[in-house]
């Protein structure tokens, strides 16, 4: 699946078959749903879902909880614009499945 193809998908009331937690947790916050992404994003405990789980921290203000989140995964906090950091986020895992 690509990028444009996971955003068209944002227009149907559930996740696209197949998605990993990760992913699922980037659709839900797209769609504005905040707690469903953090559940969602808490489901693996992988670089993946801890990444995410950083940008959903940041994205809530939390930003020692998000710094946190960061050092587990081993990234440095996102500069990133939310929407850039989502983006970034989509695409990598899009791309590596």
């Amino acid at each position: 699946m690509d990028l444009q193809t996971f955003r068209d998908s944002l227009a149907k009331p559930q996740p696209p078959a197949g998605l990993s937690s990760a992913l699922q947790a980037l659709w839900w916050d797209a769609k504005g749903d905040w707690h469903k992404a953090h559940e969602r994003a808490q489901e693996d405990d992988d670089a993946a879902g801890m990444r995410v789980h950083a940008y959903l921290h940041r994205k809530e203000g939390d930003q020692s909880n998000a710094e946190y989140w960061y050092r587990r995964c081993g990234a440095a906090p996102s500069i990133l614009t939310l929407d850039e950091e989502w983006e970034e986020l989509a695409r990598g895992l899009l791309h590596h499945g």
